[in-house]
């Protein structure tokens, strides 16, 4: 939905003033668009540990972010003249099924920055998904709940809160973007701070990324593996025919001040597929493996899903995996804390509805 003029602004200005969002003016060569999503469904895991990494537990329960998550945004653009303009963006995620915010941000948990962009490329300041989420491009579910997150333990699900990002122009298919998040510590620089950069070149049948980012913990050291830890990712995606996209993928996480007791290392790789049968209907299909040292064990994960949209704004999803774990590993089928105990196997399935707008 467009908002081109002052008297709609002021119409919806209520609306916005609600939700934190403020608008209540715009100009002649300004945009604001309000924008978001909401899905639900139903979830269900197997064979889930309890406190004391014992038993059998099953867990029925809503599916509110498994496929993807529910969030409402505002954005706009001012047009400042020769080439250049203004830019924002407000955006919060949140459990549709139990009507609360995800994380303890009560409303802008995914993104509240401000920047402008003209023929340099595009410069933000605020708050954004930490540059680790471009994993999103060569991940063959989009990053669902089973899927490149789940053998790193949400990993790269990170927000990167008090930063500023620089993104190219995209040249002949290249562009880069590069990111910082300030950790805000009076003692050190480094401390609670996170960097990346992502490079990729996309042409019409393939794509290729690199992604590389850290983030430190309050002493400005890397101590845990799938939280404050160095992550290399490099990956691309091939579109065969029409129909059949391919995904593959790799990644390094590691942490070298990790405990003795903890792994300090992980690689992670992915194979998948995008199948589209019909226009209304796709297949996913894929392929994880994870490996850690310090006798840490690993696990391999399996995936298959659809897709089936009732029309470009409206669709239905089912997913369903199983992750095999060797004898001292406990990954989860989704991710999430519903771990198995150590050695163990759990299936995992969600289905639902999604809705854009």
């Amino acid at each position: 939905m467009k908002i081109r003029s002052i008297a709609t602004v002021s119409a919806l200005g209520a609306l916005f003033a609600c939700l934190g969002l403020g608008a209540t003016s715009a100009q002649a060569q300004s945009s604001v668009t309000l924008y978001g999503r909401a899905v639900a469904g139903v979830d269900y895991q197997n064979n889930i540990a309890n406190d004391q990494g014992k038993g059998n537990g099953h867990l029925w329960r809503h599916a509110g972010n498994q496929w993807g998550t529910s969030l409402l945004g505002v954005k706009g653009v001012e047009d400042l003249g020769g080439g250049m303009a203004a830019l924002f963006v407000l955006e919060g995620g949140f459990d549709l099924p139990a009507a609360k915010p995800n994380g303890a941000d009560l409303l802008l948990n995914r993104r509240a920055y401000v920047g402008l962009q003209d023929f340099w490329g595009k410069l933000v300041l605020g708050k954004n998904l930490a540059i680790s989420n471009d994993i999103w491009y060569i991940d063959p579910t989009g990053q669902q709940f089973i899927g490149s997150a789940t053998l790193v333990r949400g990993r790269n699900w990170q927000g990167n809160d008090n930063g500023i990002e620089y993104t190219t122009p995209t040249w002949g298919g290249f562009s880069a973007t590069v990111q910082t998040g300030l950790g805000e510590k009076t003692d050190g620089f480094t401390k609670l701070r996170k960097d990346g950069v992502s490079l990729s070149y996309v042409a019409p049948s393939f794509e290729v990324r690199a992604i590389y980012d850290v983030a430190r913990d309050k002493d400005g050291k890397y101590s845990d593996l799938f939280l404050r830890s160095k992550e290399l990712t490099l990956g691309g995606t091939a579109t065969v025919f029409e129909d059949l996209k391919l995904f593959a993928g790799y990644q390094h996480l590691a942490a070298p001040d990790a405990p003795l007791a903890a792994p300090s290392k992980a690689n992670h790789y992915w194979v998948g597929a995008n199948y589209r049968i019909t226009p209304l209907l796709t297949l996913i299909g894929s392929v994880f493996r994870v490996t850690q040292n310090r006798d840490a064990g690993n696990a391999n994960l399996y995936m298959l899903g659809a897709n089936y949209s009732l029309s470009k704004r409206t669709l239905l999803y089912a997913s369903v995996g199983k992750v095999y774990n060797s004898e001292k590993a406990n990954f989860s089928v989704e991710a999430t804390n519903n771990n198995p105990a150590a050695g163990g196997r759990q299936s995992g399935t969600y289905y639902g509805i999604s809705h854009s707008f």
